[in-house]
């Protein structure tokens, strides 16, 4: 699409409409030039020279030029030349001497008529002795004036204004170093100092543009160098790292030009509103989400070379600034490393090339001395140039095997060796599979991290359970890990876990065979590479079993008990399994899931000692808890005859599925009631089971379940647990385990105002069609297609669904609903989310009392799938 240069335009031009018309013109070319893959450098560079034009021409028009003493300059990202589609375009009119009022007037009409235009115009107008004064003590001010670039005007005015900013009391190179280390480190701390964010700042994300800049101005501040180009002939880059750094900043640019194309604000967010639009005018292509999937794998690739050289390079500026170029007196450790100061060093200048299985015993030396915290920036600048040379895998060299087995079983690995193996890139030279899931990132809000830090992150939690200040946290591991023999089989089926994602198929039976396949070439028997594979198929196993499946049915503990099969694998998968929750999201371990991995695993380890051909006698369970409730109700003064009348308008089931405490909590407030017809709804004072308990108790009625959890989710409370059952004489003893947003029992204080609400709701049950939360934002980009599973069961009495949806605001009433239009009965539900997804179980009867026919199956399937599609966000 043709466009104008501004130098060409007439005076007539210059009006607002016109010139709006031509801004258009040239951002249409934009666009057209960057989907026809034009270079990303000559957009960005094209579009500040267009700026350029325009304001020069503006300048003259307003007669600026006729003016001595003042001069028009850019600043910041626009000094430096670089303009994307939203950037903000900062300027400076500096003069020598305070304007007059007339001329101050003109300036603020000529900002104003650019802000007319749309333009995001950052300014400010100031004196020389302004400028100084003012970027003296504002760090961000004195970092835009080192960019500073003359537009037009008076050349002498910005030739006053350079040598103020390039003299060496306007900010000391060694103050201005410290000062943008503390800024970087700062920004990184409010991206949490990781560069995997699910909706990453392009810009200020650790790994991003900033941290690039973050050279320049140090390198410009302390050398005089004004690009990247100059960096690397003054030493401090090779030519090498210049290339790559040049080709990280494209990439970052391309994402950001593209996201700026979508965008009518300025935002530097990948949000996933956006993401899979900039996928698609990156040029990548596939099914569903593989091409954001795919655009975020590079992405986050791409930062992680970017922290490397940006860590690598500010500590050899850190020694050529702070410490002029002298070093501390190095510390031998042995003839092929030394210690200086924190960081250990390579004392041959080719020592890797020579001898790659040698890059394992540097971090061998770091496992065994704590007080090596670091490599040496020039021995991180070899291992880069090693890792690029090698031409096969590390693991392929017999000396690296024997070593990389001997850190595996290094006691302090975990913490001071695997996660700085994987910061320097040396677990995808050693492993292939590694390298594939460097940067391998799912589009879904319930993985925070790339698989590979996800991996890592899942080695330090296996660490913790070595500490017994995480034993409240962590009781059952803490106690298991540090007993555990062969701790090295744990930590390679955590390095292996989710190391199969990303290649089709199932990632847990890929792992599973590689993981096999490496443990005996590493020289570990077969038992062991058994039991390694049989962790990594399984990881997922225990979690989906305490979360998704009735553990308090003994069908589902045999079971589980039958895959398992010895309380060794038991115990190194409870380790696995609660490492990996934990390493997932920081938000989803909370008391509920050790409350109920921890009852599965002790249920388990009594089957596996009791012996699986001994299943648990259900009606000695009953007596049992019957027995234990009795005596504690009869401690608070209710007579055996008044426990058993009660008692013999409840089912068997009740007995079996509470516990003794519970039942006599229940209990206790039942026989208290003047008319057992009353409605009662309890709230656990205590946290049960890590939750919130609340029992209803009332006549039985449609659409009950759908009204309560409606309730709930107005309240935004989740729902974890539900144990619906009727009494023999048709009353409700239902059983809700609810946790708050944060994974928290509900504050107390709220329980009154909870406990009247509830009452009132159930005196009107069609109340879960009433008005539901706002679909939360980052909801509406996410499609999850409804899956409703028959579960095999031997059981003829009930039927066991498991159903699959977007988790919006009011599925679980929607689904109470659709049961209860039905008429089918709940008798029992288990409630998971999963980032967008909601993964839930249902255990249902049909209206004479037994399971579903196939024809009840098919009409139930058919009914939720439509139902919960009148949820979905639009």
């Amino acid at each position: 699409m043709p466009f104008q240069s501004p130098k060409t335009f007439q005076d007539e031009q210059l009006i607002l409409p016109e010139i709006k018309k031509q801004l258009d013109h040239f951002a249409a070319y934009q666009k057209e030039q960057f989907l026809l893959r034009e270079p990303i450098a000559d957009l960005v560079h094209g579009r500040s020279y267009y700026m350029d034009e325009l304001l020069q021409r503006l300048w003259s028009f307003y007669h600026f030029d006729r003016i001595e003493e003042i001069a028009l300059v850019a600043v910041g990202g626009y000094g430096r030349g670089e303009l994307h589609p939203l950037s903000d375009i900062d300027i400076l009119v500096v003069s020598q001497h305070a304007l007059p009022e007339e001329l101050a007037r003109k300036i603020s009409e000529f900002i104003t008529f650019l802000w007319d235009l749309r333009l995001e115009v950052g300014h400010a107008v100031r004196t020389v002795t302004q400028c100084a004064e003012i970027g003296s003590e504002d760090l961000t001010v004195a970092t835009n004036l080192q960019e500073a670039r003359l537009l037009c005007g008076c050349a002498d005015t910005f030739h006053h204004l350079k040598m103020v900013i390039l003299s060496e009391s306007f900010w000391p190179s060694e103050t201005f170093y410290r000062a943008k280390i503390q800024e970087q480190k700062e920004r990184h701390g409010r991206y949490h100092d990781t560069t995997y964010n699910l909706e990453p700042d392009i810009k200020n994300t650790p790994g991003g543009l900033r941290d690039i800049h973050t050279l320049g101005w140090v390198a410009r501040r302390h050398f005089g160098a004004t690009s990247l180009y100059e960096m690397s002939r003054f030493g401090f880059l090779t030519d090498a790292e210049y290339r790559e750094l040049l080709e990280c900043q494209d990439f970052l640019w391309r994402v950001r030009f593209a996201l700026h194309l979508e965008l009518k604000r300025y935002d530097n967010r990948l949000t996933f509103a956006h993401q899979a639009q900039v996928a698609e005018h990156l040029g990548f292509t596939g099914e569903a989400n593989r091409p954001v999937e795919m655009m975020m794998k590079e992405f986050y690739r791409t930062l992680r070379r970017v922290v490397e050289l940006n860590r690598m390079l500010l500590m050899l500026f850190n020694q050529a600034i702070l410490n002029n170029g002298e070093e501390d007196e190095p510390q031998v450790i042995d003839e092929d490393f030394q210690q200086r100061g924190n960081l250990i060093e390579a004392r041959k200048p080719a020592l890797f090339q020579a001898r790659p299985e040698t890059i394992l015993d540097m971090f061998l030396h770091m496992a065994n001395d704590s007080s090596i915290e670091g490599v040496a920036p020039t021995t991180m600048r070899q291992l880069r140039t090693a890792r690029r040379r090698l031409n096969l895998f590390l693991h392929s060299i017999p000396e690296a095997r024997e070593k990389f087995m001997e850190l595996v079983r290094h006691p302090n690995a975990l913490q001071n060796a695997f996660p700085q193996m994987h910061e320097l890139g040396v677990l995808a030279t050693y492993l292939p599979q590694w390298s594939h899931i460097v940067g391998q990132m799912q589009f879904d809000l319930f993985h925070v991290y790339t698989v590979d830090e996800h991996s890592v992150r899942l080695l330090k939690h296996i660490n913790k359970f070595n500490d017994p200040n995480n034993y409240e946290k962590h009781p059952i591991c803490c106690e298991i890990y540090p007993r555990t023999q062969k701790k090295e089989l744990l930590t390679l089926a955590a390095i292996f876990h989710d190391i199969g994602k990303g290649r089709g198929g199932d990632h847990s039976e890929i792992g599973a065979i590689e993981a096999y396949d490496f443990c005996l070439e590493h020289g570990l028997s077969k038992p062991e590479a058994r039991l390694v594979s049989w962790l990594v198929q399984n990881h997922l196993l225990m979690s989906v079993t305490a979360q998704r499946r009735d553990i308090y049915d003994p069908e589902v503990i045999i079971t589980f008990a039958k895959t398992v099969r010895d309380e060794e694998y038991l115990d190194a998968l409870v380790c696995l399994t609660v490492a990996d929750i934990c390493a997932t999201n920081p938000e989803l371990w909370n008391s509920w899931k050790r409350t109920l991995l921890a009852e599965l695993y002790y249920s388990t380890q009594r089957a596996l000692r009791r012996g699986l051909e001994n299943p648990v006698d259900v009606r000695e369970r009953i007596r049992h808890n019957q027995q234990m409730a009795s005596a504690l109700l009869r401690k608070e003064g209710f007579s055996p005859q008044q426990i058993d009348m009660l008692w013999l308008r409840f089912k068997a089931d009740y007995f079996l599925r509470h516990t003794h405490k519970q039942i006599a909590w229940h209990c206790g407030q039942l026989l208290r009631l003047e008319d057992p017809t009353q409605t009662l709804v309890l709230i656990s004072k205590k946290p049960t089971r890590g939750g919130t308990e609340i029992f209803v108790y009332t006549k039985d009625q449609p659409a009950l379940f759908a009204s309560v959890v409606a309730e709930l989710d107005r309240r935004n409370l989740n729902v974890h647990d539900a144990q619906i059952m009727t009494s023999k004489d048709g009353y409700v003893l239902d059983t809700f385990m609810v946790l708050d947003q944060n994974g928290a029992a509900i504050d107390e204080q709220s329980h009154p105002a909870l406990i009247g609400q509830l009452e009132k709701v159930l005196q009107h049950t069609d109340s879960h069609k009433g008005k539901t939360r706002r679909i939360p934002r980052n909801l509406k980009h996410f499609k999850v297609a409804t899956q409703v599973d028959f579960l095999p069961t031997r059981s003829r009495k009930r039927t066991l669904i498991e159903l699959v949806a977007l988790d919006t605001p009011g599925l679980l009433a929607t689904i109470g609903a659709t049961f209860a239009d039905l008429n089918l009965d709940l008798h029992g539900a288990k409630i998971t989310t999963i980032g967008e997804r909601a993964e839930d179980l249902f255990i249902l009867t049909s209206t004479n009392g037994g399971r579903l026919n196939q024809e009840e199956e098919e009409q139930l399937r058919q009914s939720l799938i439509d139902n919960i599609s009148e949820l979905a966000p639009n």
